[in-house]
């Protein structure tokens, strides 16, 4: 594949910092996207939250219509729908109408996890029962929906309306591996989640390209790796930040969540000998330095998981350092 000159993409969770509002971590994302077309970025992805007060993206769909509103030539897309969350005619008819608005700009990328824990998720959607099959299914039906391609049973009455000229360009996420087979499959991209498993995205991504099979959307594998990144110049920053992220996950892991927390909360933590395990497992999912070490690492990434497309993850304290880690990160890989 060869990674000579690597893409710069953006995930953004819409975090919702420490004494600010969920409307104010919105303004933030919309400034976000906006930096992201200046510097030069390939496509911008929201995600699918729920039952949290410390993310503010719980509808990718609507998010995507604001951004793409503010936005004019970058791909905007979700990074993911939760499918089981969503019944895939309802799945359709938005991106359909994203599409629409914005053709040839508009990324659909779905997940099978529920984006939150499983209470919530029974709420979202009852009927949901976890399985594999019925993911796979979703799929199909999709596929009908969004090409007009069904031809008998009861899905042949429904049209996905409105009806468009053009298709979403369609994704699978996974932190697994396991959606590797259905990305193939289906012949859709294939994006890794290093952020939330840093095992094993390198093979789930060689055997997606081993068994992809063309599609009328993608004749060829596309793949990509999300990550969490954070780049500044000041070397006390980047200290600061890692142990931030180190407590974050920490607490996500006890049930917590992903805190609102700034340094001057944690900076006197200590950890026993099982949360340092676990901070040093963590510790693979980021990348965190100066410039320097930031170029050699992705560029290390790159290479190992042989992909030309790397999606940055960056959760700050503060909003100018978010923006300033992509502006850098712009600037190392021109």
């Amino acid at each position: 594949m060869g990674n000579t000159k690597i893409k710069l993409s953006v995930l953004d969770q819409s975090p919702v910092r420490k004494g600010v509002t969920a409307r104010r971590a919105i303004e933030e994302t919309t400034i976000l996207a906006q930096e992201a077309e200046k510097l030069g970025y390939h496509r911008f992805w929201v995600s699918e939250h729920h039952n949290t007060t410390s993310l503010a993206g719980s509808t990718p769909e609507v998010l995507i219509a604001h951004l793409a509103n503010h936005t004019k030539t970058l791909r905007i897309g979700s990074g993911g729908i939760m499918l089981p969350n969503h019944s895939a005619l309802k799945v359709a008819e938005s991106f359909r109408l994203l599409e629409v608005m914005h053709p040839n700009r508009i990324d659909l990328g779905m997940g099978r996890a529920p984006g939150t824990d499983r209470i919530t998720a029974s709420m979202l959607n009852p009927s949901n029962n976890w399985s594999e099959q019925d993911f796979v299914e979703q799929l199909r039906e999709l596929q009908h929906y969004l090409h007009d391609t069904s031809d008998c049973g009861i899905q042949a009455k429904i049209k996905a309306i409105p009806v468009s000229e053009t298709v979403p360009q369609q994704w699978l996420l996974s932190s697994s591996g396991q959606s590797a087979l259905f990305s193939a499959h289906f012949g859709m991209g294939f994006s890794f989640a290093h952020f939330i498993n840093p095992v094993g995205g390198a093979q789930a991504i060689q055997y997606y390209r081993e068994h992809f099979k063309p599609s009328v959307d993608l004749t060829k594998p596309v793949e990509n790796v999300a990550l969490h990144v954070f780049c500044s110049e000041d070397e006390e920053k980047v200290k600061q930040q890692e142990a931030l992220m180190n407590y974050r996950f920490l607490q996500l892991e006890k049930g917590k969540g992903l805190p609102a927390v700034g340094w001057a909360d944690i900076k006197d933590v200590s950890y026993n000998a099982a949360e340092q395990e676990r901070i040093k497992a963590n510790k693979q999912r980021m990348i965190y330095g100066t410039p320097a070490v930031i170029k050699e690492r992705l560029t290390q990434l790159a290479t190992d998981y042989d992909v030309d497309e790397l999606m940055a993850v960056t959760i700050t304290e503060h909003f100018e350092d978010r923006i300033r880690s992509y502006e850098l990160l712009a600037e190392i890989f021109q």
